[in-house]
């Protein structure tokens, strides 16, 4: 009778295991100044270049304990002293570095110094928790004797933590592959267009390749790129796929598509932004201020568990499982990132310069696909990633309130700040280069200001908003380059002086800083109604070729609708007064011919203002309601459901605003579209350095700082007018510019306009 085959040990690095089970006590994200990722391997070879010769720097090693094999690299070994160190970089005070990450340092300390004993077989070990002052270059080093029984007793407790999750999580793992492979199409049919989106998506991400997928709206892209991605996460034996959005709608579509997949036991995870999931916004997030901070990790085992278990965790089931352990729902979230086969979440998640899920699997090594709806918006967000701004009225006020142990370093920073101040009122400059005198000052000032508030948290915590925004200035500074500017422009009036002015730096290229991040993904599927020109996509977004890419052929018949060119009709800013008569004649025979509801799309709001009041006035008989600035959430909701089935009226909104894109608005809840711009946007610095560096790299600038963007505007909200092949609809085009051959070009071909 043969003998049952023995398991392969479980794989677990040391870190993974010691964050998993040697975390106790409260949350406590009070701020302490930290060292960057480059800074801390900087402090790591520093440390090791002061040991003498014979210290052995980054040790391998590697055991079975308790059926895990676990795999690690000890900072570093003095054999001749027989002592492991276990190095941490900080700034300023080491006493003020929380006791229970001290507790996580030591348990990695002990782990290693296990390992260790057991490869050279000694029977004891001093144990060297090295604190790494970048600043000062100083060290604090805490030391302890262990026997080598000791700390095998220590690691085996651990491990018996983490086992029996770790063969859980490898159970679910073979569960989900086994379950995906043997997944369905979720409708009985496909419909035009999908099976190929589908097709090209699946090869796409089985064979790491990034696609650019261009597909009408009302197909059903979403479900056909999660379909096809999914079927190939087992076949490359992918951790994690991201399904990224630029905009809360799109999230909501993602997870929609997911559940009709219906796939079990996949684990979805929704992100939300930590405003968006807090339970106390009045509080601090640690343990001495918030109820769901104290103990965090003492209930976290729990709380973990039943997220595993519940597997789909959208908004309301992460917060209840949350608030049922008393645990923050916002960093439960961030822990289940790790746990996730399905993350749906902001493109910054990604892209953001602390992303956590690129972070997170850049430290475990992990292989992501990424899948980007609505990716004709990246750029944009891209560049505000990449940006940053100093606002001198909201320094003028945080400075006001500063203690006077910082009043020095604000007034330095107070001077180098006037010493820019513009030579006309009313100016806006543009450089290419930073204001290294400034530049140099606000490092200073970041340095002390972080010290402060390490050392009194208390009395500088008025001024955290404040530190937060300089130390983004800073680190996009670090990677300031041809793709940025810096602008200047009016600050308020000084009461003595020239006004100090707005300080932002502005990426307008943001493809350089975009490409290591595509070359850490394995695929990336971007897809979109509107990524045409390609060539144009792939420059500004930075991804290397070779790239794939569909253009899937609309589905819907040209008799859905019409669609007309008001010829004669100029919207552009010089004529809007004058033909402002001209454009409220042409809605108004709109909605007379196709009485129902529409939904009319103006440049900017002031635009949108002039036409709605001479509307009003010349249609009193139909009903009207606008969009307006900074809508709420209610209010957004509010505005779509004026759409109802077999309602009559108009709605006015911005294009490229909230309602140009990702709303549903299917059968008779819209059956016009008028278009009153081609969507350009300003004339400003901004777009015309954008066009002049665009046309320096070969690119044809004004067409790609204007035009593309303008007409991706318009496709989109022309999109939400033919939804299915059973609506039906009407688009007018207020603007004699779409009848020229360069604009009819770009659009759609079957839009048939002529």
């Amino acid at each position: 009778m043969s003998a049952e085959p023995v398991p392969e040990p479980l794989r677990v690095a040391v870190r993974r295991l010691c964050d998993f089970a040697a975390r106790t006590g409260d949350l406590d994200h009070r701020f302490t100044p930290a060292p960057s990722a480059f800074e801390g391997i900087v402090g790591h070879a520093s440390v090791a270049a002061r040991r003498p010769a014979h210290y052995q720097r980054e040790r391998t090693l590697s055991g079975l304990c308790e059926g895990l094999l676990l795999q690690g690299r000890a900072d570093g070994y003095d054999p001749q002293a027989r002592r492991l160190d276990e190095t941490k970089t900080h700034r300023g005070d080491p006493a003020l570095i929380a006791p229970n990450r001290q507790t996580l340092h030591w348990a990695q300390a002990q782990v290693y110094g296990w390992l260790l004993c057991e490869a050279e077989g000694l029977a004891a070990i001093e144990l060297a928790l090295v604190y790494y002052d970048i600043d000062s270059g100083h060290e604090t080093v805490h030391t302890r004797q262990a026997t080598r029984e000791a700390l095998l007793v220590f690691t085996q407790g651990l491990c018996a933590r983490y086992r029996d999750w770790a063969r859980q999580e490898a159970a679910h793992r073979r569960a989900r592959d086994a379950a995906l492979a043997a997944t369905p199409f979720p409708f009985s049919d496909y419909r035009a267009g999908q099976r190929e989106l589908t097709e090209a998506v699946f090869r796409a991400q089985r064979a790491g390749r990034h696609l650019l997928a261009q597909a009408p709206t009302g197909i059903g892209k979403t479900v056909a790129t999660l379909f096809g991605a999914l079927r190939a996460m087992p076949l490359v034996r992918s951790d994690q796929l991201l399904v990224l959005t630029p905009k809360t709608t799109g999230r909501a579509i993602a997870l929609d598509g997911l559940r009709r997949l219906k796939v079990q036991p996949l684990r979805v995870l929704e992100r939300l932004a930590r405003e968006k999931a807090c339970e106390h916004p009045d509080k601090a997030c640690h343990g001495e201020s918030c109820p769901l901070a104290q103990g965090f990790y003492d209930r976290l085992d729990g709380a973990r568990q039943a997220a595993a278990q519940r597997a789909w965790l959208d908004r309301e089931a992460l917060r209840d499982i949350a608030l049922a352990h008393r645990v923050c729902p916002y960093y439960l979230a961030q822990e289940m990132q790790r746990w996730a086969d399905v993350v749906v979440g902001d493109v910054n998640h990604w892209f953001d310069l602390s992303a956590q899920a690129w972070s997170l699997a850049q430290a475990e090594g992990w292989r992501v696909q990424l899948l980007l709806d609505e990716a004709h918006n990246l750029a944009e967000r891209a560049r505000a990633m990449y940006s940053a701004e100093l606002d001198p009225q909201r320094f003028g006020a945080w400075r006001a309130q500063a203690p006077l142990a910082l009043k020095s370093s604000l007034d330095a920073v107070h001077r180098a700040w006037g010493a820019l101040a513009l030579d006309g009122p009313g100016t806006t400059t543009l450089d290419d280069a930073l204001p290294a005198a400034f530049m140099a000052t606000l490092g200073r000032h970041a340095a002390t200001l972080s010290d402060f508030m390490a050392r009194h948290p208390q009395a500088g915590a008025a001024l955290q908003p404040w530190l937060f925004e300089v130390l983004h200035f800073l680190r996009v500074a670090e990677r300031f380059g041809a793709h940025s500017v810096v602008e200047r422009s009016p600050g308020p009036p000084a009461r003595r002086g020239k006004p100090r002015p707005r300080l932002a730096l502005r990426c307008l290229l943001p493809a350089e800083l975009l490409a290591p991040r595509w070359a850490d993904a394995h695929a990336a599927t971007l897809f979109s109604a509107t990524l045409a020109p390609m060539a144009h996509t792939q420059r500004l977004l930075g991804l290397p070729d070779p790239v794939a890419r569909l253009d899937v052929a609309s589905p819907f018949d040209p008799s859905q609708w019409s669609v007309r060119v008001a010829r004669g009709l100029s919207t552009r800013w010089a004529d809007r007064a004058r033909t402002l008569p001209r454009l409220v004649n042409e809605l108004g025979a709109h909605y007379r011919a196709h009485p129902g509801n529409h939904l009319a799309f103006f440049s900017s709001f002031d635009y949108l203002t002039q036409a709605l009041e001479a509307f009003r006035a010349a249609l009193p008989d139909v009903p009207v309601w606008s969009q307006s600035r900074s809508m709420d959430e209610a209010a957004r909701e509010a505005f779509i459901a004026r759409f109802a089935e077999g309602g009559r009226g108009m709605g006015f909104a911005v294009l490229g605003g909230v309602f140009g894109e990702g709303i549903d608005l299917p059968g008779s809840r819209l059956v016009g579209v008028s278009i009153a711009t081609l969507g350009l946007p300003p004339p400003d610095p901004l777009s015309e350095a954008l066009r002049e560096r665009l046309q320096q790299a070969g690119a044809q600038g004004w067409a790609d700082a204007y035009l593309y963007p303008g007409l991706h505007k318009v496709v989109q909200a022309a999109g939400r007018l033919i939804r299915t092949p059973e609506d039906r609809g009407t688009l007018l085009l207020l603007d004699e510019r779409f009848a020229s051959p360069e604009v009819r070009a770009l659009l759609p071909p079957w839009w048939g306009v002529g």
